[in-house]
């Protein structure tokens, strides 16, 4: 166990290590710079937090992040709304936004199923993305989930639920490698995976 110099500093360090991928070492660096840095530095993060907490909520029809009851993307006028292209969560919409190659919709399932980790369809946003598909406007929709065991579950289980609907069902060219997150591919990879999506039936019969 390290030994710090104060109670309030190892305090902080606890903290800032709880964060995804920040490790003790890194916080400790952290907690550092924020105390060398003029104290509005650190008034202005604490600040920041405590408001992204407070005023952040999901978009009433698709899930994503938002200040208000619907996303930016949801309420342009310039947007497909006949597409909607299914990810795991909001960090693949950041993902696909970033390739430029995309004018639809999103729908944020929250997760991918997953028994081991205790995660069933009824844990997903999946009865509201058919509620939104029964309102007609949905031509198409586009399957973006990881290619792993538990994104292809995932994908047959909707597949098998949007065969009720006449609608188009794709998935993204398998361009990126077996278990790679869309957030780590490049843009370039994604850009294509989209641009060159493929009837989802058709991959399932090549497998």
């Amino acid at each position: 166990m390290a030994n710090y110099p104060s109670k309030l500093f190892e305090q902080a360090v606890n903290e800032f290590a709880k964060l995804p991928g920040i490790g003790r070492k890194s916080a400790v660096r952290m907690v550092l710079y924020l105390l060398r840095e003029e104290e509005e530095i650190a008034s202005l993060l604490g600040n920041t937090i405590v408001k992204l907490r407070q005023e952040i909520r999901y978009c009433k029809h698709c899930y994503n992040i938002t200040e208000d009851e619907c996303c930016e993307i949801c309420a342009s006028i310039k947007r497909d709304k006949s597409i909607i292209c299914v990810v795991e969560d909001i960090r693949d919409i950041i993902a696909v936004e970033n390739t430029s190659q995309y004018n639809g919709v999103y729908h944020v399932l929250g997760g991918i199923i997953s028994p081991i980790d205790g995660i069933g369809p009824n844990d997903l946003n999946i009865e509201p993305l058919l509620n939104r598909i029964a309102t007609g406007i949905c031509k198409e929709v586009i399957m973006a989930l990881p290619a792993t065991i538990e994104g292809d579950t995932t994908c047959f289980f909707l597949y098998k639920k949007l065969s009720n609907f006449d609608i188009d069902v794709s998935s993204i060219a398998r361009g990126i490698s077996f278990g790679d997150e869309l957030e780590y591919a490049d843009e370039v990879t994604l850009g294509r995976s989209i641009i060159n999506r493929t009837p989802y039936q058709a991959n399932y019969q090549m497998r």
